[in-house]
């Protein structure tokens, strides 16, 4: 049978292997040739900009912006919305247009940069031609995805840097010249290799880019309460990761009798102290992204998807949902606003006013807040722990949760820790463990949570400096093991920082993902380490047989 679609991007693609009728995460086949299209046409543009740089010509942000933009879109659970698509892929086109005029040389331009229409009907047709399985050999389509989303997850906290007014030309550059660079058939699987490795590079320049851009707007992280339960007025959910996205909704919703909730990847705004001052800012609804339509249904109040992590919404709760920046769905209704401009959120705040409060579903309080300035803060706690062998293992239990029945390996796990192990996590694989009662070591809460999946690189930083203050010369003889749950692309590019940063024995599940040719994982198994997950059982004594 003849695929309709093929996509391989994230953990729970079907079978394993690839969706090939529809997304497992709810993308039509049509839709996902869009995206398609939007990465080819992109990939052209990222050619035309990276010519015009060996020109000596500079590139508006507006076409950096736009280019992040693009890339963040297609990432799993961001976009459905065919119309939106479909009109990036025409801006693309136009920008190409307008960039070809100002090339002194076009004769290096491939038939990619060179490729435009003015028929959009015809999209559909050439998105089928220009997929995935466009690149025929097998270790080298492997590659090239696994650059291409390292370089999407790379866009994505890009993007969150470029909205707090933090930038990095040099990010783009190499963003740009990358995604031109994959399509050169005389590319072979080192220079692919040697690529990949370049690309973690810069996804840990874009994480400390990131991490600047939120410290310096809202202080750092710290050790912080969260409530989980509810009160008894009127609220917006807000999901995803935008904090500039926050800000904005908890200053107009000031005085309006509405409060305000986190939920799954936005919890750890409540780390920070800038949000701390808004008596609206109410605490964190619900778990992760997967568990949305149970969650959204019970919470009766409008829900703001700011990032990627919707799913297809139920009809029931349908018309409460509103999208903002890259995220979109046909049928919700969308705040619009470019990267600098104040939002207008008076929609949604006057639709919550005319909603019940919250349904509670669960009560008690979450703590968090420990990023790598905090847990620097308490180094001297933290070593003398170690050294007295209080703590004899970190276990560094970042990443993403899922649907998956497998997943819930990693509640399990943390519960068979023994007892002198301290979990480090970021990002939303959190949700497995962070509601357990894993009590503390001399005061030490045994989860130490650094907050988003970005904050990963906090991970890094105290995997540094510990490396330091133990006067060790390579990182992997740190009391550490990593153990890493993956779901989409943003998990990519922090995999791929972290073999940049030698860090080896990574186990990674719940399965390899599939986009990996069998020498492809091999070459990442051979030089370092990366290894799949067992049993519970089995892993506890793999991890900690000595």
């Amino acid at each position: 049978m003849e695929n309709k679609m093929f996509c391989f991007q994230c953990q729970e693609t079907a079978g394993c292997r690839g969706c090939t009728r529809v997304g497992v995460c709810g993308k039509s086949a049509t839709t996902a040739t869009l995206q398609d299209l939007l990465i080819y046409s992109t990939k052209g543009l990222c050619e035309i900009t990276t010519l015009l740089r060996a020109e000596n010509k500079p590139i508006a942000r507006k076409i950096n912006q736009f280019i992040c933009e693009n890339l963040f879109t297609t990432i799993t659970n961001a976009n459905f919305n065919d119309e939106i698509i479909t009109e990036r892929i025409t801006k693309t086109l136009a920008y190409k247009q307008e960039l070809l005029q100002e090339l002194n040389d076009t004769t290096k331009l491939s038939p990619i940069a060179l490729w435009t229409t003015d028929d959009t009907s015809s999209y559909l047709a050439k998105g089928a031609q220009v997929g995935v399985l466009s690149t025929e050999n097998e270790d080298i389509r492997s590659l090239r995805e696994l650059i291409t989303y390292g370089l999407k997850g790379m866009a994505a906290y890009n993007k969150h840097a470029n909205a707090l007014d933090t930038f990095d030309d040099e990010i783009d550059t190499f963003l740009q010249a990358t995604l031109a660079k994959i399509t050169d058939d005389n590319l072979g699987a080192e220079e692919l290799t040697a690529l990949a490795l370049k690309t973690g590079e810069y996804g840990v320049k874009v994480m400390a880019l990131l991490d600047k851009a939120n410290t310096s707007h809202y202080g750092q992280p710290e050790i912080t309460k969260v409530d989980i339960g509810v009160r008894n007025n009127p609220a917006i959910l807000i999901s995803g990761h935008d904090l500039r996205d926050l800000e904005m909704l908890l200053e107009q919703t000031q005085g309006t009798g509405v409060d305000v909730y986190t939920h799954s990847e936005m919890l750890p705004a409540h780390y920070y102290p800038f949000f701390k001052k808004y008596p609206n800012f109410a605490g964190n609804y619900g778990n992760a992204w997967w568990k949305q339509k149970e969650e959204f249904a019970s919470f009766n109040g409008p829900i703001l998807l700011t990032t990627n992590c919707l799913v297809p919404p139920k009809d029931e709760y349908k018309d409460r949902i509103y999208t903002t920046g890259v995220v979109g769905f046909a049928g919700c209704k969308h705040i619009p606003g470019e990267l600098g401009e104040e939002k207008d959120f008076t929609p949604i705040i006057e639709h919550a006013k005319r909603c019940a409060p919250p349904t509670q579903i669960e009560t008690g309080s979450i703590v968090g807040g420990f990023a790598h300035n905090q847990v620097l803060a308490l180094a001297d706690k933290v070593i003398e722990a170690v050294k007295s062998g209080a703590i004899k293992k970190f276990v560094v239990m970042a990443g993403c949760d899922g649907r998956q029945m497998a997943r819930n390996y990693y509640t399990d796990f943390a519960k068979a820790l023994p007892k002198d192990a301290v979990i480090l996590t970021a990002g939303c694989a959190k949700y497995k463990y962070n509601k357990l009662n894993l009590g503390d070591i001399n005061g030490i809460p045994r989860v130490l949570d650094a907050g988003q999946c970005n904050d990963s690189y906090s991970l890094a930083v105290i995997a540094l400096k510990l490396k330091e203050v133990f006067g060790l010369d390579d990182v992997n003889d740190l009391p550490i093991i990593y153990n890493i749950a993956w779901y989409e692309q943003k998990a990519v590019i922090v995999l791929l920082a972290l073999l940049h940063l030698g860090v080896k024995n990574i186990h990674l599940g719940p399965t390899l993902p599939a986009f990996l040719s069998p020498n492809v994982a091999n070459v990442l198994v051979n030089n370092f380490g990366i290894a799949g997950i067992d049993t519970v059982e089995n892993d506890i004594k793999k991890f900690f047989q000595n």
